[in-house]
């Protein structure tokens, strides 16, 4: 049979399903509310500060904790019901935007609660984000598992195309408070669906659990050690630090730059999902022909140029063009890891593969955003974004070469 109709067929199947397809509409929406808040937030602290460093700042407190505390919420996810430890600390998450839609209607916003608003995003993501992610595995069979990621990874895209493009409409004519709210709505499908998957959110049987008295580091250790998990590991990272700036600092050079508005700066996020949106496509057409880890090593690299071109842009219309060549690259580079490592892990320790996954990209984020930052306030964003690129490259390049010959030493075995 056709490979492409194959998946085609299963992707088809999974959406019908009921557990699946469910999932993946309350996501949407769910993620839909994220990315209006993603285009509202940046342009508001940008707005009241002026200052890129604060731009940095924030961004750096919604993803500084994974470093702290997402190993933690991989070892929850393994051990307790995944759907309570969503419910809880989503929960807490959903009061956030909440507060901010309170603080900007009556005036009283200020950059320093939006950073504090922020960082509690990032402590209660960093803490049930693996419990999310091992959600897909436990409601497809290992067989369908890569359309499942592949078809997750459109929904993501899909709501990173549909959410700026709504964003930018409403701040140009609303204002960004209406996107705080919409993003606190978006909570209750996603809320609905996990409690419509509660009987397969529970933690696996005493017999297929981890022992109490299992070292989680060791755990952690052990999945770190196979040499490729962990230079696919090291690739999401690098291109978490290097590349993943250039949409935080959108903002910077849509308006400080390119002397753009809201609305355009909406379109170019807008373009960064269209990317994004259309790799998945070519995931699901050609994953059974093409190794995984090297078409995301290759990705990753192609993302690194890209950022160079981004530094050397002139209009709208051509950052538009590049970021959407860099929401392609950045998606087939993270969902060709995350699906080479979910298919290596196992259901005793799919919770912490997911949490060292999200430890490599939102921890990278964190810093990456944090130093171009402090890049950009010393210098310029072209001049960062060129550092970047070049840094991005040079490690794509240096993983690859140890994949290889990795890869070449278990063949001589």
């Amino acid at each position: 049979m056709d490979a492409d109709v194959f998946d085609a067929k299963s992707s088809t199947r999974l959406l019908r399903s009921r557990q699946y397809g469910a999932f993946w509409f309350a996501s949407l929406l769910s993620n839909i509310g994220t990315w209006m808040q993603s285009v509202a937030e940046p342009w508001l602290v940008l707005s009241i500060s002026g200052s890129s460093f604060l731009l940095g700042v924030d961004a750096f407190a919604t993803n500084a904790p994974f470093w702290i505390l997402t190993l933690f919420g991989g070892v929850l996810a393994d051990r307790r019901d995944r759907g309570k430890i969503i419910y809880f600390f989503q929960g807490i998450q959903m009061l956030c935007p909440v507060l901010i839609v309170l603080l900007v209607a009556s005036g009283l916003v200020q950059v320093w609660m939006i950073i504090g608003l922020s960082l509690i995003v990032g402590i209660t993501d960093a803490l049930s984000m693996p419990a999310f992610s091992s959600l897909i595995p436990s409601i497809v069979s290992k067989s369908d598992l890569k359309p499942a990621l592949a078809l997750n990874s459109i929904q993501f895209n899909l709501s990173r195309v549909i959410g700026p493009a709504i964003a930018g409409l409403i701040m140009l004519r609303f204002g960004p408070l209406w996107c705080f709210g919409a993003n606190a709505a978006s909570y209750a499908p996603f809320f609905l669906s996990v409690y419509w998957l509660r009987g397969l959110t529970k933690r696996s049987s005493p017999k297929e659990d981890v022992a109490e008295n299992d070292s989680a580091l060791h755990s952690i250790g052990a999945i770190i050690k196979d040499s490729q998990t962990g230079l696919a590991l090291l690739s999401v990272l690098g291109t978490a630090l290097f590349c993943s700036p250039i949409i935080i600092f959108s903002p910077v050079i849509v308006r400080n730059v390119l002397h753009g508005d809201a609305g355009q700066f909406g379109g170019v996020l807008t373009a960064f999902g269209v990317g994004g949106l259309l790799a998945p496509a070519l995931i699901l057409s050609t994953m059974k022909r093409f190794d995984t880890v090297k078409t995301s090593l290759t990705a990753a690299a192609a993302y690194g140029v890209l950022i160079i071109v981004a530094s050397r842009i002139d209009s709208i219309a051509h950052l538009a063009a590049v970021l959407v060549g860099s929401g392609f690259m950045l998606t087939v580079a993270n969902t060709s890891a995350n699906t080479f490592l979910q298919s290596k892990a196992t259901n005793l320790n799919r919770g912490q593969t997911a949490s060292l996954f999200m430890l490599a990209m939102r921890g990278g984020m964190s810093i990456g955003n944090l130093v171009t930052g402090v890049i950009v306030s010393l210098s310029n964003v072209q001049t960062a974004l060129i550092i970047n690129g070049i840094l991005a490259m040079a490690l794509q390049a240096w993983v690859y070469f140890r994949m290889t010959r990795a890869a070449s030493g278990q063949r001589s075995h």
